[in-house]
């Protein structure tokens, strides 16, 4: 201990002596430089007053008792939400109704009143089962494990989450039907456009009188168009169901025979329609799309046939009019293509004409 306090002593003479030398140079300085030069009597700071402080209430909005506290804050600044106030995070806890409970909720050796309470802890302490258990009421229920807590909890999550997605599904099976009768409804107008339209060509023109009855041979036309290809136009997928184990993603790959101009071609009508070129590959999924697809390419198959039925509509019209002079051959307006009608079809209400091999038929 002396020997710490004559080491401290000793310190602290050095820097005395230390100071007093550099005082005196110092002073030398200064008489040196003369009036203008560096010493100065006082350090001159800034003139700008302070800030003031206040102390002011604010409040926290996770509180709900509406409680008001105070802290020092600056007059000047803004006025803001207490920012510990993003912490108080709260946990979305699922909900029931009687009748649920009653249909799905039932449970051996609970009660509706038990698992009432088991919530209103779960949402009060934000699913600290600990805590949930400390504070279980023993009077009114037997007593409970912190294990039997979270399996009753749990097990009613999964029910509720069954529950939430069987009542999606529905209602998206009743959007389906929905289109699939308002696609039928369309289908059935088109085929009445068509067999007006055979009708039509099948009746017998009658002959101009002041024209001179000659018999012109006229030879069949051939058709540029096979009937028989529009027909079974489509892909056909291959089947995997009897090859063994097989991913359902096989089911969902283009065969070999279709080629890159329809691959493109579905491509480029799948993004209009805003579809996944990839989507999940459940078994209906995997079902509905390859229908889909054999669809578009059949669509494509058809308007390439429709241009070569009106470019052949055309021909016809020209030669009637070079072998009857001052006449013209009117086409009715069903036969025309959708740009002569100047009319535009949506993508989503393509009408499937011609059912592909996957595609079923109601009867």
């Amino acid at each position: 201990m002396l020997m710490c306090m004559s080491k401290l002593f000793s310190f602290l003479f050095d820097l005395q002596l230390y100071v007093r030398t550099l005082n005196m140079n110092m002073g030398d300085l200064s008489t040196d430089v003369g009036n203008n030069g560096y010493k100065q009597t006082k350090i001159k700071l800034g003139m700008r007053k302070p800030r003031k402080w206040k102390w002011m209430a604010f409040t926290n909005p996770a509180r709900t008792d509406n409680a008001t506290f105070y802290h020092w804050r600056r007059p000047s600044d803004e006025p803001k939400e207490y920012p510990f106030a993003k912490f108080n995070k709260k946990v979305d806890l699922p909900t029931y109704t009687d009748v649920e409970y009653q249909q799905h909720l039932k449970c051996e050796g609970w009660t509706k009143e038990e698992t009432d309470h088991l919530m209103d802890l779960a949402q009060r302490f934000d699913l600290r089962f600990m805590i949930m258990a400390d504070r279980y009421d023993t009077l009114k229920y037997p007593k409970r494990s912190v294990e039997d807590l979270k399996e009753r909890y749990y097990k009613i999550c999964g029910i509720l989450a069954k529950i939430e997605e069987e009542q999606f599904l529905l209602g998206e099976l009743k959007k389906i039907e929905a289109r699939k009768k308002e696609r039928e409804r369309k289908t059935q107008d088109l085929q009445k456009l068509i067999s007006q339209a055979d009708n039509q060509n099948e009746t017998p023109r009658k002959t101009d009188k002041k024209l001179p009855k000659k018999k012109i041979t006229n030879p069949t036309r051939p058709s540029r168009i096979d009937t028989n290809a529009v027909e079974s136009a489509g892909i056909k997928f291959p089947d995997y169901k009897n090859s063994g184990a097989s991913l359902r993603s096989q089911r969902m790959k283009l065969p070999a025979n279709v080629g890159q101009k329809k691959s493109k071609g579905i491509e480029q009508i799948l993004q209009e329609m805003g579809l996944d070129l990839n989507p999940i590959p459940t078994e209906e999924i995997c079902q509905h799309f390859n229908e889909l697809r054999s669809d578009i390419v059949l669509l494509m198959e058809l308007k390439t046939a429709l241009g070569s039925c009106e470019y052949e509509l055309q021909s016809l019209r020209h030669q009637y009019e070079a072998v009857n002079p001052g006449k013209t051959l009117s086409i009715p307006s069903q036969l025309l293509s959708i740009s002569d009608n100047e009319t535009k079809v949506n993508t989503a209400e393509i009408i499937d004409v011609v059912g592909s091999p996957g595609t079923p038929s109601n009867t």
